[in-house]
Formats: structure tokens, sequence, C-alpha cells
């Protein structure tokens, strides 16, 4: 496994028109301080936790004014569709708050998290979309097939919630579980990753932190789950760095979670389950870390064959191009000849940049 990472120089300032990878975007400017990665993750936990109590608040007060009893936890018990679409909620608020705090804290474009274009790159998201659907749809196929926990999965006795009850759920999933998905892809191999890559040249030293604190924050279940959720955290973090955006992390981990609750909303029940990827048996991680590592290997080859491609630009790395983004000004781009940026807007609540397990 090999990174095209940014060269070393001796006085340990990044050169104008040296190549930048993704991990090192934080330096785009020419502006970064060693300061600004501490600061910006204090930043990105004390917004989101401002705003999950204020959305938490308010919801508390709706439930309550319309007479919804509270859970075992003193919270408003919704039922488990809005009980999801909150949960979905409250993780999706960390797509603005990790945009504002790149382009407040971080001294740059808000964009530069999400790609090193400056933007989404749709075109690559779609694709890597249609990738994912073949190699995670398979996986879960076998996943059913597989015993674990002494019964197949999938065939557990489940009750068929009816298509009246189906159709709101998965229309609610449609909406929040990519948004969700991506909220953690930003927060993780974007923010963490940027941020640890903002001080360390090397870009293992990027992706293996972000890595560890994803499995760690979706819980403690099983050893086999925990490494499911470390390879997956490495893996596309990897994915990353070498294709320069979040596109193809964002297409495996919405896809994946999008096809799980779509069949736990299929019975009854199946939302009000706490499992996560790392309670996952032996059996199960070991089927779910091989469609991570398929998914990896195809994405990987089509970007190899695309960069190969006459005529097509590099766009996996961008260019340290201080006068070019500090110059922007209110409105303006990088110039036409920098390599790898279109214009891109100054104001840190563009839309394009605020929309992307």
């Amino acid at each position: 496994m090999t990174f095209s990472t940014t060269p070393p120089f001796g006085d340990g300032v990044l050169k104008p028109g040296a190549p930048l990878a993704y991990h090192r975007m934080a330096h785009v400017t020419g502006r970064h301080r060693w300061w600004r990665p501490p600061a910006g993750t204090v930043t990105v936990v004390g917004m989101w936790l401002l705003l999950f109590m204020v959305v938490y608040g308010v919801a508390y007060g709706v439930g309550s004014a319309h007479g919804y009893p509270e859970d075992s936890d003193e919270a408003i018990d919704f039922g488990p569709t809005l009980n999801t679409a909150l949960d979905l909620t409250y993780l999706a608020l960390a797509i603005p708050v990790v945009l504002l705090a790149v382009r407040w804290v971080g001294g740059r474009p808000a964009g530069t998290v999400s790609s090193v274009q400056g933007r989404l790159r749709k075109r690559r998201l779609g694709r890597y979309v249609l990738v994912a659907l073949p190699v995670v749809a398979a996986g879960m196929g076998a996943m059913m097939l597989v015993p674990a926990g002494g019964e197949t999965a999938g065939t557990s006795g489940e009750v068929w919630v009816g298509l009246d009850r189906y159709l709101p759920s998965l229309a609610m999933l449609m909406v929040l579980v990519p948004l969700q998905a991506a909220a953690e892809e930003y927060a993780f191999r974007g923010w963490l990753l940027q941020a640890v890559g903002g001080l360390f040249r090397s870009p293992w030293i990027a992706v293996l932190p972000q890595a560890v604190l994803f499995a760690a924050a979706h819980g403690w279940g099983t050893p086999e789950g925990f490494a499911d959720l470390v390879v997956f955290g490495v893996l596309a973090g990897w994915l990353t760095v070498r294709t320069g955006g979040l596109e193809a992390a964002i297409a495996l981990h919405a896809v994946n979670n999008l096809m799980s609750f779509a069949l736990a909303a299929a019975f009854v029940g199946g939302l009000d389950s706490d499992e996560t990827a790392a309670d996952l048996p032996w059996q199960l991680a070991a089927l779910d870390i091989t469609v991570i590592v398929v998914f990896t290997a195809v994405v990987l080859w089509l970007d190899r064959r695309s960069a190969r491609a006459p005529g097509v630009p590099d766009s996996r790395s961008a260019t340290v191009g201080a006068e070019a983004w500090v110059g922007a000004g209110a409105g303006a781009g990088a110039a036409a000849g920098t390599e790898g940026f279109p214009p891109v807007p100054a104001p840190p609540g563009a839309a394009e940049d605020a929309m992307p397990r």
C-alpha cells in the first residue's frame, strides 16, 4: 500500500506549487498553524454538542406537548420510525459543524475537507455508489446464509411490518441515512484525518488514529466487530487519501447503512435494535471485511484506469498555492491554471459544500 505524499522540505514549510495530498489540505492556503487542529477539534465537538442539545430539547418539548411517553432513558419515545429519524438527524448535524470549523478555525475554504478539488465530486460519488451497490448487496445476501449465534441470519422468525408501515420508514431512511453516513465521514475521514495530517506528513499517521476512534465511537461489542470497524476506518481513510476525497468512503458507508436499515425496518422491532457493526460475531465480521476489501480493490482499479486515460487530469492531489486561496477574497476562486482547483466561493455555508457506518 503506497500513498502519493507531499515531499518533505528542510524548513518544514510547504512551498507554493508543491503537490498536496488530501491529508495535507490544512496547508492549502499557506496559513496553517499548529494550534488550528486542536482548536478546531474542540470547536467541532462543542458545536455538535450544542446543536444536539438544541434539537434534543425541541424534540422533547414537542413530544411532551403531544403526550408521547418517556422511555427507560427518560427520552421521549416517538416510536421506532421517528426515534430512528431523530438519531440519524443528531449525527447528520456533524456536516455543517465540520464545514464551519474548516472555514472558521482552519482558515480555508470549507470544500477542502470534501476533496482536493475544493468540492464534493458528484460524478465520482455516483460512480462509487454504483460500485458499492452490488458489492454490499452480495455481502448482505451471503450474511443471510451464514449461521451466527446458533441460527442463520435473517431466519429468526421476524414478522413483516406491512407495506403501510414500511414505505414511510423507507422514505425517511433514504433521506437521512446518506446524511448520517456522510456526517461520520466528514468527522472522521474528513476533519480528524486532515487535522492529524496537518501536523504530520505521513499519511499512515493521519489514517490510523481516526480509524481507532471511529471504531470506539460505535461502542464495544465483540472483538471481531471492533476489528471490522477498524478495518473499515483504515481502508476508508486509505481510499480518501488515494482518491483525493471523501466520495468513496461516503458511497460505501451510505450504501451499507441504507441496506442495513432498510432490511431492519422491514420487520417488527427491527428499528428498535441498538446493535451496530461493533456487535458482529466473527462469521459476519469476516464477511463484512471481505465486502470492504473488494470495494476498495475495485475503486483503486477504477482510479488507476481513469488516471491512465489520455486527457484526464489527475484529481488525487492539489497544489500548494497560498496566493490563489488567500487572495481569493469574497467570491473569487483559484487561478485557472492551478491544478485541481475549480472556482470556490468564499462563504462557509456554500450549498455545494454542505450537501454531500
